[in-house]
């Protein structure tokens, strides 16, 4: 599954000439699309910042070698884009195209070609003072939304209603993981979108997570149709998470960051484990949540055997063997084989993938037998 902004990322890896020559076999035509879709994904960020007291119509100007492209962007407190232009507009902004895909979808932003104009002031001796403070906040909520949109998780968590801080406190956990990989071009997939069965309702945390990884697409899956929820960079998918081979199925691609924020149940939490973390690459990172949950028998938890395999926590528990497997001769499992690290928090575990070949310890090294009380070794050996 791939979208133009999901083109857009990849494009924009590229070096600034590569994208011109990229934009240039497109065509007219393309090239508009792919302006309209970069103009949506600043209007998306726009909606994160403090507006003008006012709807206000920005004139944009984007250069295509020698063509130029024209669009409004109105910015306010619920911006949108129309192609074309607006003779009313008092706020003109020009920019090389390519370089305005970089600056939103690439790893190194750069503004060399942006020019930020407002109309002439008009001769107050002839019209009185105007007060036009509308457009510098209109020019700030363009070139913030362009360069440094708000990516602070917990604001963005409060800001879209997610249980991730407030009902919880993951926030401060999942920004201590996850912060190395804010600009990356990450794929990320969270179990568990909310809303029930209303198609338009739940996906705070997806658009916490689309904002947070400003480079990154998001899936999220849940029990219920979803197709009231559009984004750019956002996928929503309607199924069953314990059904491991429609997971094994679904149109994600490789994933950097697996979330299992879904039913919670012991089963479930397992099931999707194991059809999940095998698609996770190498450096990625699993999270499940609401961990209370493999202590309450109704939800297929078991407070009195606490190391019970069955349950989300013994299952969890079983990967620290797993991590040294080395160092008791077995077989490895794909997780034994893949899980490099594991942290825990209250009711939460990340668990990091990637190669798990340490050597154990040296084969001279007593096993069986404690080696001070042999004369093997002295404490200080």
């Amino acid at each position: 599954m791939s979208s133009t902004e999901e083109q857009l990322l990849d494009i924009a890896e590229r070096s600034p000439g590569a994208v011109s020559d990229w934009l240039d076999d497109l065509g007219e035509a393309g090239a508009v699309d792919v302006a309209a879709a970069t103009l949506a994904e600043i209007a998306a960020r726009a909606t994160l910042l403090e507006p003008p007291d006012r709807e206000v119509p920005v004139q944009l100007d984007l250069g295509l070698g020698a063509r130029r492209i024209p669009f409004v962007l109105v910015l306010g407190p619920e911006p949108k884009v129309v192609p074309g232009s607006d003779p009313t507009s008092e706020l003109l902004v020009r920019q090389d195209l390519a370089e305005l895909i970089g600056l939103v979808f690439g790893p190194a932003p750069a503004t060399a070609t942006r020019e930020v104009l407002p109309a002439e002031q008009p001769d107050p001796r002839v019209v009185g003072h105007v007060d036009r403070s509308y457009l510098a906040r209109a020019a700030r909520q363009f070139t913030a939304a362009c360069d440094a949109p708000l990516r602070d998780l917990t604001e963005l968590a409060v800001r879209f209603g997610s249980d991730k801080w407030g009902e919880h406190w993951y926030a401060t956990h999942y920004d201590r993981h996850f912060a190395p990989l804010k600009d990356k071009r990450v794929t990320v997939l969270e179990l568990g979108i909310g809303g029930y069965d209303d198609p338009a309702a739940g996906g705070a945390s997806l658009q916490m997570w689309r904002h947070y990884f400003r480079r990154g697409v998001v899936h999220g899956l849940d029990h219920f149709p979803k197709t009231g929820l559009r984004a750019p960079r956002l996928h929503t998918h309607c199924g069953d998470q314990s059904d491991a081979a429609f997971l094994e199925r679904l149109e994600t691609g490789p994933l950097d960051i697996v979330i299992d924020d879904g039913s919670h149940l012991s089963h479930d939490v397992i099931s999707s484990f194991r059809a999940l973390f095998p698609k996770l690459r190498p450096g990625g990172l699993y999270v499940v949540e609401d961990l209370q949950t493999s202590y309450w028998p109704g939800w297929g938890g078991d407070r009195h055997d606490l190391d019970n395999p069955g349950t989300s926590v013994g299952m969890l528990k079983s990967l620290v063997d797993g991590l040294n497997h080395r160092e008791f001769g077995r077989d490895p499992s794909y997780s034994d084989a893949h899980t490099t690290a594991l942290h825990f928090y209250h009711n939460m575990a990340f668990i990091e993938k990637g190669v798990n070949s340490e050597r154990p310890a040296p084969s001279w090294v007593p096993r069986d037998e404690n080696p001070f009380a042999a004369g093997l070794a002295t404490p200080d050996e």
